[in-house]
């Protein structure tokens, strides 16, 4: 970020305009650094690339009103209510390798810490405390630019979390509803002076904005523009539950850089459709890719000459082309034997 960040608020708690505001700065606000703090209230948001009918407990989201929206960036399903403070850093992306979570992520532990904390950077793109996960970040790349964003566990409800979320049965192999409970934590309970979430609030705009902080607003066309997005994306039904299409095969991994859930459709023996889905770290979307699938032979070597036209660290964070192919074609199910040989 740069010496001078203009600072934005989305001036709601309703996930679908948040996400629009967001997703418009990226694209319309190309030049200078931003960043947005923001709350969503009672909501499930999940990772571009997964099936959010795998992510959430019906039952519970129905009978609680919890929201599910799908954001752009990658990685898994996170519970957001007022407890939960999101930031999001916007900037030029530069050069590659600065487009490292520890750009922007060690700020963020630099506040916390300047709050008494022992925080500290933790796996691909999280942030522990006391041994607790208290944030998670994503990132996506869009043309020159880069949105980083993240949560901030200040005083969330831990029951609301642990009941919205379906637990990831390969993630958590060994470990009962309570010990997914008890991998996160909520920052006011490590504080050594107690404060409440708007002073928090207050404190975490000046740490991460610095003295060079510009009070910013878009203008009444601009707001107009992310009602729009709103209401023809992240309000629908089709972005957020009906990204998966028919399939014959389903194949899921975990691997070092997150899960992957392949399903694929396949006709005389041709892709007619596939689907990435899963917690990696994606910057990009996936739908180019997925679409330059389609028509291809479902064979290793014939998927394999696709996959190397794309950045796949940009598409699967840290996934390999290896480890995407393993996915693919080992292991598949008996329904799709015939075809998958």
């Amino acid at each position: 970020m740069g010496a001078q960040v203009i600072y934005l608020e989305t001036s709601s708690q309703d996930p679908a305009y948040n996400l629009a505001f967001e997703e418009y700065v990226l694209a319309h606000r190309i030049e200078g650094d931003y960043l947005i703090l923001w709350q969503n209230d009672n909501t499930v948001v999940i990772g571009r690339n997964q099936n959010a009918e795998e992510e959430i407990d019906h039952a519970f989201v129905k009978s609680h009103g919890v929201r599910v929206v799908r954001r752009t960036t990658g990685g898994g399903a996170v519970y957001h209510d007022l407890g939960n403070l999101n930031y999001s850093f916007i900037t030029d992306a530069r050069e590659a390798e600065n487009l490292s979570m520890e750009r922007f992520i060690q700020p963020v532990v630099n506040a916390l810490r300047g709050l008494g904390l022992q925080a500290e950077a933790s796996g691909r793109n999280d942030i522990l405390v006391g041994g607790k996960k208290v944030s998670g970040t994503a990132q996506r790349l869009l043309n020159s630019r880069i949105l980083h964003h993240g949560t901030l566990l200040f005083d969330t409800d831990p029951d609301k979390v642990a009941g919205a979320l379906r637990a990831d049965p390969e993630k958590f192999r060994s470990k009962s509803t309570k010990s997914v409970r008890s991998r996160v934590g909520n920052i006011r309970d490590f504080l050594w002076e107690d404060m409440d979430l708007l002073a928090f609030w207050a404190y975490l705009k000046t740490a991460l904005a610095g003295e060079g902080v510009v009070a910013g607003a878009l203008m009444p066309e601009e707001l107009e523009a992310v009602e729009a997005l709103k209401r023809s994306r992240y309000d629908t039904w089709e972005w957020n539950f009906g990204r998966s299409p028919a399939y014959d095969m389903v194949n899921k991994r975990r691997w070092d850089g997150g899960s992957l859930e392949v399903r694929v459709s396949v006709k005389e023996g041709r892709i007619t459709g596939a689907v990435f889905r899963g917690d990696f770290l994606s910057r990009c979307s996936l739908d180019p890719l997925e679409k330059a699938l389609e028509g291809v032979l479902f064979r290793r070597v014939d998927v394999a000459r696709v996959l190397e036209r794309y950045s796949l660290q940009d598409h699967f964070g840290g996934i390999t082309e290896e480890e995407i192919l393993k996915t693919m074609f080992y292991g598949q199910s008996s329904n799709c034997k015939a075809a998958c040989d």
